[in-house]
Parts: structure tokens; sequence; C-alpha cells
């Protein structure tokens, strides 16, 4: 990762862990992803802007493979997703080779424009509800 990358991460990332996250965790139509941590095992909660479509939701990563939760995944595709205040359970699929632009197109919009201004390494994650 260059250096401008890396700085940009850092910052973001610092603001989203410390800030954002709390602060959104919280917020009951919020959808948040919950994936095992793979050192400690323990449950992880990362909120997420995407779309459900049928029994898929769909979502881009804005930091791909460097993110924590993205990670997590790599280790365990298990997850739990609390969709309008409903826990559902799932398997998350990392798609490098799908189009992570041309998906945030058919994401929410103001969602789909943070992560586009802050994002640098872009990964679109499908999970398929299992219930």
């Amino acid at each position: 990762m260059s250096r401008p990358r890396e700085t940009k991460h850092r910052i973001v990332t610092t603001f989203q862990r410390r800030v954002a996250n709390p602060l959104s965790t919280r917020l009951p139509g919020q959808a948040v992803v919950e994936t095992t941590g793979r050192t400690s095992g323990l449950p992880r909660r990362t909120p997420v802007g995407g779309r459900r479509v049928g029994d898929t939701f769909w979502l881009v990563s804005e930091f791909g493979f460097t993110s924590q939760y993205v990670r997590n995944i790599q280790a365990d595709p298990t997850v739990r997703i609390r969709l309008r205040g409903r826990w559902h359970h799932g398997t998350a699929h990392l798609l490098p080779e799908d189009d992570a632009r041309a998906r945030l197109k058919q994401l929410p919009r103001y969602n789909s424009a943070a992560v586009r201004v802050f994002g640098t390494q872009l990964l679109t994650i499908r999970i398929d509800l299992t219930d």
C-alpha cells in the first residue's frame, strides 16, 4: 500500500473504530455484520451499508482484504447480520472478481458515496442468508 493510502486507511479506520462504529452499532436501522475474531474467537460487530436482495445481502468493503472484519471472514465465513433489528445467520463470500464500483451503484446511495470517497481497496462481499 502506498504512503498516502496507508495514511488515509489509518485515519479513517481510527475514526470508525473510536467514534462512528460504537455509535452506528446502537442505531436500530443500521445493518451490522457480526464475525468471529480470528485470534480471540470473540464476536466482532461492524456496521455496514448494503442491500438485501431476496436471501442475499450485498455490501462493499472500503479497505478490502486489509479490513479486520474481512480478515475474520477469511478465517471463518460464518456470520450473523442484523437487518432492521433482526439477526440472521449467513455465510459470507468475498468476491474480488466482482466490479465493486459497479456494485456500489446498486447499493444505498449515501453509504456508497462514502465508500467511494474513503475507500482505497474496494471488495464486494455477498452474504447468503440461511434463515
